[in-house]
């Protein structure tokens, strides 16, 4: 048990104390009910009413359909004001089947152009707010229908995607249709010409709020008639002219604030601009290039105007608009939420700037310009925070996405900034985020945990997330019914999953079977959901207690139907890593075999191994390599056509990366181990590739390559390709040169079998005069082989070690040439019995440096600890070895190599069989 988790304990015993008596109180008020039957549906109508106004529209439909009086209620107009379909789909049908209860709706979220097309079939004429997001394609039919049926607007929003399509027509006609409007804010059109702003203008005389956020271009001059208007905002809106704006607009008589960020305004239009109204209170201008880098900030000091800009103190600046509610700047925003004393006048402004800010400041995060570090350390972070807790949900929800992308530095390669990171995690943003992720709107649950998992990248803030019981919070919010926000808590564990000391928490808190469920509740709900789920628990099953209950959980049936099924490149690659993580332990569970019986697994991967992403073939070759350790699934692999792809693989991938080349040679390798699959291998043109992979000067790749090669030499006609194919240069060059000890003893090992006499009658089928030049030729080779064999047998070889182990039967003495000799990852190699009588054979060639060469292989083999050890023992006891390696170590004529490594082996051989005995 950890001191968290005891501190926490001794926590919470201080607060049964304090809440003993509460908790008895109700506890024997429950009994009392237990004791009587309970109709629930006999509750008051205002409980009832009230009790659905405390849930989502998924939760309230499903306590409906309990009774025909509740279904009633659940109709009731106050539990329909306000709609928000964000995470539904809303089609017309979907809108239609709601009408009858959207009589008196009042506001209404919608997501997407399809929606904002479906949504005229509500019937909701007496809409009030309207906001939609993700309206790229939003269209002047559709917007202008929009108004024409709702002619009681008076907010509408569309953004902050770019609405592109949109056009005056379109603006004009919200004008003549919308004369209640008070705010209309639209980002990214093209053109805003004068006729549209001059229609907004003569017909909407309450419009107090105006935001042309993003766009080309905007008539400021037709600007400068909207006298109405209290708060502008054109924040990274193009070709303006500012000497001119300045101008007119200092000459609206209600102008209160404007938003001019990410712009290329002036500082002399700041100034004018400032100076010139009378009105005006707030000046929004963070991110304007050219006024940062013409740097006399002391001419925007004009008295009773605020000039907000990266150069200034945001907080300090926003306390002096109050007199005395604050005592803190920092806490500003905070102290005016729950102040009673501030006018409204300036509550409207701080609403207004909480909008601005956070919509600036995400912009900023998302275009990430350079420069940035001191300002999101000095004050942008703690500006997010506390605009994360506003009282308005939509700002609320933009300063968590701001959070989520600011500290993102690479989102191709997923880099977190671990200054910006740490920074929200000392300011407390921790504990908000998990606060807000807790909250009952879906909406900010989202992007809370959207935030949460981009933070988690970084180790330390991962810490903080999981001492904050966020693991608990994420595994339930992966349990939702609203896709975006399972989907963030996926995202969520799956950066929270990297880290070895987080995969029991999650497993723990139910997130497995959370993880998994998720697969199967959108099977086809879009790569995002599929992906981070399957990404956790391909980190997940890493582990090895872990990887036991993704299997419980039917992991392993969830992650075959996503490589079987799926189409999205993310998802394949993660269910494929997932399924190879699962294979990785099967010297400890039977996850391997599970995943190789399961209908359609091993046709899937192999499938995958000729995907077009190289993510996807890189981890579809490692999980049939590590599934290739079991028998029945490499034999399984080779006819579901494994042989024929993986070749393929290592032809096409010399210029691919190290992982996909390693994890290529490592899957022929696997299937080597079978002598068929190994003919085949040679018959498909596997060596070839396999050489030019054992060129690699990456150690993995050669490695594994070496490997391959070493098992595909046991097969004469193999042991010819390979000479054939220049493989012994490659070989002997590994042998020598490799920093791997492994790579040098595989690669020692392949070229003894080449040449201990089995491929010479090979070799020479075939007319007289071609068997002349091959014998030639392998001579030439043969010698080559020999000598550098030697060289790497005698690198294990102390003279005055061997020479002193000689001359004494002291168990000691060989002891210590054992563990000189020993090469650690050779125990994790298993041998079949004809390997092993093969290098027992080799004890008995005429070439010393072969015997020598097969006693230190045997060595390797057989080390008290091996894996694999008591397997080749036994192998050797039935083979009766031990009186050929008797007969070595006592060879007059043999080198004292061969001798010593001899006496080695007969040592360990008696020591398993004193183990067994034991």
């Amino acid at each position: 048990m950890s001191r968290r988790v005891r501190r926490k304990g001794v926590q919470s015993k201080e607060k049964e104390k304090v809440t003993s008596q509460n908790y008895s109180e109700i506890f024997e008020g429950i009994s009392h009910l237990e004791r009587k039957e309970v109709d629930w549906t006999s509750l008051p109508d205002d409980t009832v009413v009230q009790l659905f106004s405390c849930l989502n529209y998924r939760d309230r439909a499903s306590l409906a359909s309990t009774c025909r009086n509740w279904r009633l209620l659940g109709s009731s107009p106050c539990l329909w004001n306000s709609l928000d379909l964000r995470a539904h789909k809303c089609d017309a049908l979907a809108a239609s089947s709601l009408a009858s209860r959207c009589a008196k709706l009042q506001k209404l979220r919608f997501r997407g152009s399809d929606a904002a097309n479906a949504i005229m079939n509500l019937q909701a004429r007496g809409l009030l707010e309207i906001s939609g997001d993700f309206c790229r394609d939003i269209t002047d039919a559709t917007l202008s229908v929009m108004a024409a049926r709702h002619e009681a607007l008076e907010s509408l929003q569309i953004g902050p995607d770019f609405c592109e399509r949109i056009s005056s027509d379109a603006i004009r006609a919200v004008g003549f249709c919308c004369p209640k409007l008070k705010r209309l804010r639209l980002s990214g059109v093209r053109e805003i010409d004068g006729d549209a702003i001059n229609a907004l203008a003569n017909n909407c005389k309450q419009l107090y709020e105006i935001g042309f956020v993003d766009c080309v271009n905007v008539d400021e001059v037709a600007l400068g008639n909207m006298t109405s208007i209290r708060f502008l905002s054109v924040a990274g809106t193009r070709n303006m002219k500012w000497s001119l704006s300045s101008q007119l607009w200092g000459k609206l008589p209600n102008l209160v604030g404007a938003d001019v960020s990410r712009t290329d305004i002036t500082s002399s239009s700041v100034s004018r601009l400032m100076s010139s109204s009378q009105s005006l209170k707030v000046l929004c201008a963070l991110n304007c290039p050219i006024l940062e880098d013409e740097g006399n900030y002391a001419v925007h000091n004009v008295k009773g105007k605020l000039l907000l800009a990266l150069f200034a103190d945001i907080f300090k600046g926003i306390a002096s608009l109050f007199a005395d509610i604050t005592t803190k700047e920092r806490n500003v925003f905070w102290d005016w939420r729950y102040s009673k004393n501030v006018d409204k006048s300036l509550n409207e402004v701080m609403h207004w700037l909480e909008w601005v800010l956070s919509h600036t400041l995400l912009r900023i995060a998302e275009s990430n310009p350079p420069g940035m570090d001191s300002f999101w350390l000095r004050q942008g972070a703690a500006l997010l925070l506390s605009l994360m807790q506003s009282l308005q949900e939509d700002v609320q929800e933009r300063a968590a996405t701001g959070l989520a992308t600011f500290v993102v530095i690479d989102d191709e390669n997923a880099t977190v900034d671990g200054g910006r990171a740490e920074a929200v995690m000392r300011d407390g943003g921790i504990h908000l985020l998990l606060k807000l992720a807790r909250s009952c709107r879906e909406g900010v649950q989202s992007e809370a945990a959207k935030a949460i998992a981009n933070l988690s990248v970084n180790a330390k803030v991962a810490k903080a997330v999981a001492e904050e019981g966020g693991i608990s919070i994420l595994a339930n919010l992966a349990k939702s019914m609203n896709r975006l926000v399972a989907e963030e808590a996926a995202g969520g564990l799956w950066n929270l999953s990297v880290g070895e000391e987080h995969k029991g928490a999650i497993a723990e808190a139910g997130g497995v079977k959370a993880l998994v469920d998720l697969i199967f509740k959108w099977p086809s709900g879009g790569d995002g959901v599929l992906e981070r789920a399957a990404g956790a628990l391909a980190n997940l099953a890493a582990d090895d207690k872990c990887s036991m209950e993704v299997a419980l959980a039917g992991g392993v049936h969830a992650l075959v139907m996503l490589a079987r099924s799926c189409k999205f490149e993310g998802v394949q690659e993660q269910a494929a890593r997932a399924l190879a993580n699962l294979a990785a332990h099967g010297d400890s569970n039977s996850n391997n075999a599970a995943v190789g019986q399961e209908a359609g697994a091993l046709e899937a991967l192999v499938q995958l191994t000729r995907s077009r992403n190289e993510g996807v073939r890189q981890e579809a070759a490692g999980a049939l390599w590590n599934l290739s350790f079991d028998d029945r699934n490499r034999e399984a692999i080779a006819a579901a056509g494994g042989v024929e792809a993986l070749v393929s693989l290592a032809q096409a991938c010399s210029n691919a990366s190290q992982g996909l080349q390693e994890r290529a040679a490592g899957a022929l390798w696997g299937l080597s181990v079978s002598e068929a699959n190994s003919i085949a291998i040679g018959r498909e043109g596997g060596v070839a590739p396999l050489i030019a992979l054992a060129c690699s000067d990456a150690e993995d790749v050669h490695e594994t390559a070496a490997g391959a090669l070493w098992n595909l030499a046991f097969n004469p006609g193999n042991a010819l390709r390979i000479v054939e194919e220049g493989g012994v240069p490659a070989l002997v060059h590994l042998c020598s040169s490799s920093l791997s000890k492994m790579a040098r003893f595989m690669a020692a090992l392949a070229l003894a079998y080449m040449f201990d006499g089995r491929m010479d009658g090979v070799a020479l089928v075939g007319p007289s005069s071609e068997g002349v030049s091959k014998s030639v030729s392998l001579y030439g080779a043969r010698r080559m082989a020999l000598k550098h064999i030697e060289e790497f047998v005698l690198t294990f070889s102390d003279p005055q070690s061997f020479s002193a182990a000689a001359a004494s039967s002291a168990p000691a003495s060989l002891a210590h040439v054992a563990e000189a000799a020993r090469i650690q990852e050779a125990g994790h190699l298993r041998c079949s019995g004809a390997e092993i009588g093969r290098f027992v054979a080799m004890l008995r060639n005429s070439s010393s440096i072969l015997r020598a060469c097969a006693a230190f292989a045997l060595l390797q083999f057989t080390i008290p600890g091996g894996r694999h050890a008591t397997h080749h023992a036994s192998l050797l006891q039935k083979a009766g070895a031990a009186r050929i390696l008797r007969a070595a170590a006592a060879a007059a004529t043999a080198p004292i190599e061969a001798k010593i490594f001899a006496r080695i082996v007969l040592r360990n051989l008696e020591h398993h069989q004193l183990e067994a005995l034991a």
